[in-house]
């Protein structure tokens, strides 16, 4: 029974508030207790004012107390609110924080791409996106008051043992058989069912479709903002229905129950009436007894259980989390052989498989040498495993089965955070940090001089002198350009190979900018990264073929591999690819020698010659 409380949500709830601010979290229970006991004590003042008042007694103490009582009852309220949204607040930002290290903790990224995870992180994140309940800094208050009120018809109910022994259990009876009933109806225990999680899901990604910058063009511009709203409303709605259906009252159980409140206090009133009749209890017990009989009422009201449940339901899931994201990554934090500046002979792809979960596999026995301190190429269809390749390398996955090996270590033996700083790396989804320039090139910080040389290698030295935040969301902040946001990220992985990044990966890291843009900077680059190990993922020819060594991947295996001049000469699947789009580049009017260093043909659009 007691690991059972132990392992709820309401035990875990309580537990975290006294944890996340000890000083905070006890002024918080001290006030509950306070307040609670201040209704019963407001109670026997006034039943000795008026006794004092009947009597013919001084009455300067009784009322003095009953001024005080009366005024902690009117101010403590607001304090405690107060408190509470101060508590609500750290507690808040403590589960941010837990989430945010649930998240982050695994050393890959596979646990991210988990629908069941999305749909728990969904759940876990309610104690402030209000999808199925308000956030905790509206509930923490209620909640306060809610005790407050329960433990104050406690309180009253048992000043009845001062009357009658029965008289509490008869006062008592009927609220709480009522509360019990309320509860059913205000705690949803069906929100963790996985039709509630997808709805709480949809639900969510509707909200931030409307008010995130990302989708806002192709909302106005295809005319979606109605689909978005009413894609938002009819799943809020499903999940109001849910609600409304998990919480209906029984129409028998209610009656019953207001008859018995009836009843009871009935029976009790008519007993306090019939003994002041009878002299057997003074005029000022009446009015303590009275008073507590219509306070023991406070005991009825559920409402404490709805706030109180859905406050707390998130915090377990949230624990859970972390303690899942600590012992399940697939990618182990491993701290083992030092890098060393590593590959001083070559980066090996052996006998390499990899599928992503339970899908077919992207590399069945790739083989792969990638000679270190040279530039190589990846190009092949859609789906052939180039970017894939780049995650295997920067460790965000492990290979199914076979290695890739480091001068003959495998890779899963390297110190993993060494072999990250060790790598320079720009994906073709890269980041757009809402920082100054300074800090999109150097997140985690760098000299003044690193920054502006790395700005004038990406071809973004006129951007040098940035300093506001990029972005308009904010005040004073600005924009850039696709290109020049491509630029800041090559600046950025341009400014880890100067710190001494030995392996820099691209993938596609110049697909917004123009042919002859992307020929200046991949010349930019290939000066920067000499001696460097580099890989390059393009689908743009005049680049790939400065490479010294071009792979041509094809389902997840390495067809050729050789210089340009080589696979040209062999006629293969290179060949056709690079006559292909040459030809395209020729029907806009390009009339010069495809195979001539001049050669910048963009990109074929068709998913069979997009390489």
């Amino acid at each position: 029974m007691l690991q059972r409380v132990r392992k709820s949500a309401e035990y875990q709830f309580l537990t975290l508030l006294t944890r996340v601010d000890p000083v905070l979290g006890a002024g918080w229970w001290l006030l509950v207790f306070v307040r609670a006991v201040l209704p019963a004590a407001f109670a026997i003042s006034m039943g000795s004012l008026i006794t004092a008042v009947n009597d013919g007694q001084q009455v300067g103490a009784s009322l003095y107390a009953v001024g005080a009582l009366f005024i902690a009852m009117q101010t403590l309220p607001p304090v405690h609110a107060a408190i509470a949204t101060n508590l609500a607040s750290k507690t808040t930002t403590h589960l941010h924080d837990l989430l945010l290290e649930a998240a982050l903790m695994p050393a890959g990224i596979a646990h991210l791409e988990r629908t069941e995870l999305n749909d728990r992180m969904a759940q876990a994140r309610d104690f402030d996106l209000a999808i199925t309940g308000p956030p905790l800094s509206a509930s923490l208050p209620r909640i306060a008051d809610g005790f407050v009120e329960v433990g104050g018809g406690i309180g009253l109910a048992c000043l009845l043992f001062g009357y009658r022994w029965w008289a509490p259990f008869l006062a008592g009876f009927g609220w709480l058989w009522s509360h019990s009933l309320l509860r059913k109806s205000s705690v949803w225990k069906a929100w963790e069912d996985p039709t509630v999680v997808d709805e709480m899901r949809h639900v969510n990604y509707a909200y931030n479709l409307a008010v995130r910058a990302p989708a806002a063009k192709e909302i106005r511009l295809f005319g979606l903002a109605d689909w978005t709203v009413d894609r938002y409303f009819s799943r809020r709605k499903r999940m109001v229905e849910l609600t409304i259906k998990a919480r209906s009252l029984k129409k028998a159980p209610i009656t019953l129950a207001v008859a018995a409140i009836v009843g009871g206090n009935v029976l009790l009133f008519w007993s306090i009436a019939n003994d002041a009749s009878a002299g057997r209890i003074t005029i000022g017990s009446v009015t303590v007894f009275a008073q507590a009989a219509l306070g023991a009422g406070a005991l009825a009201f559920g409402e404490v259980d709805w706030w109180f449940r859905q406050g707390s339901q998130s915090v377990p899931v949230v624990l859970d989390l972390v303690d899942e994201m600590r012992n399940t990554d697939v990618v182990p934090m491993t701290a083992g052989v030092p890098v060393n500046d590593a590959p001083h002979d070559a980066i090996t792809f052996d006998n390499v498989t990899f599928s992503y979960r339970d899908g077919p596999p992207v590399f069945d026995g790739l083989t792969l040498s990638i000679p270190a301190g040279k530039s190589i190429a990846v190009v092949g269809q859609n789906g052939a495993g180039k970017t894939t390749l780049a995650k295997l390398l920067c460790r965000l996955y492990d290979p199914t089965d076979g290695a890739i090996r480091v001068d003959g270590a495998d890779l899963r033996d390297l110190d993993l955070a060494e072999w990250r700083l060790n790598l320079a790396a720009v994906f073709q989804d890269y980041i757009r940090y809402e920082l100054p320039l300074a800090d999109n090139v150097a997140p985690i910080g760098g000299s003044v001089e690193l920054i502006a040389d790395a700005l004038r290698q990406a071809g973004a030295e006129e951007l040098a002198q940035q300093q506001t935040v990029l972005s308009r969301a904010y005040g004073g902040g600005t924009d850039l350009s696709g290109g020049q946001w491509q630029r800041v990220a090559l600046a950025r992985a341009l400014f880890a190979v100067n710190a001494g990044a030995g392996v820099v990966l691209l993938d596609e890291p110049t697909a917004q900018l123009d042919v002859r843009g992307e020929a200046e900077i991949f010349d930019r680059i290939l000066q920067a990264t000499k001696g460097r190990t580099t890989i390059l993922i393009s689908h743009r020819f005049a680049t790939v073929r400065h490479a010294d060594l071009i792979c041509v991947l094809e389902h997840g295996k390495v067809i050729e591999l050789g210089t340009h001049d080589e696979l040209i000469a062999q006629g293969g699947r290179y060949r056709t690819m690079f006559d292909l789009q040459a030809a395209r580049f020729e029907e806009d009017g390009f009339t010069g020698d495809p195979d001539s260093d001049s050669f910048d043909a963009d990109s074929i659009d068709t998913g069979e010659v997009h390489v």
